[in-house]
């Protein structure tokens, strides 16, 4: 019974080696330029208010935590000359 099971692994995975399951076929790479194309399709991307929203707040937030870590590092820089001393 144990040796069905096994035969049957070692047919599944011999499928592999088919010249037509070979990723790079040209059917297959045809295939996948078709299907990258139609996901695109379905992107729905911001208008300008959107993405000048969005890019105002990563700039202020990366300025907000700039100035942050920055008066960490001071303040712990500080810290540690005063201990060193």
């Amino acid at each position: 019974m144990s040796n069905k099971k096994k035969k049957s692994t070692a047919k599944s995975g011999s499928g592999d080696d088919n010249a037509s399951s070979f990723f790079l076929a040209p059917g297959n790479i045809r295939r996948f330029y078709h299907e990258v194309v139609v996901e695109f399709k379905k992107i729905v991307w911001p208008d300008r208010k959107v993405t000048f929203g969005l890019s105002g707040f990563v700039i202020l937030l990366t300025v907000l935590l700039s100035v942050y870590l920055g008066a960490v590092d001071l303040i712990l820089g500080k810290l540690v000359g005063l201990v060193l001393q």
